[in-house]
């Protein structure tokens, strides 16, 4: 399963900066999130961490 970013992102970057698959990128608006990469962080934390760091909770199930 992956997560994506819908279009409340206000472009704050923490997104990128704490995951560990490197799975989230600068798209033409907002962020984006590889369906290939992201993992939800399984194998690295309990949740995940784009998640938890979001300002305006715009990441969600794919």
């Amino acid at each position: 399963m992956a997560l994506q970013i819908t279009g409340e992102c206000v472009n704050c970057e923490m997104c990128v900066l704490e995951c560990p698959n490197q799975a989230i990128s600068r798209g033409d608006d907002t962020f984006i999130i590889d369906p290939g990469l992201c993992t939800e962080c399984v194998g690295h934390y309990d949740s995940p961490q784009c998640v938890s760091v979001c300002a305006v909770d715009c990441i969600h199930p794919l």
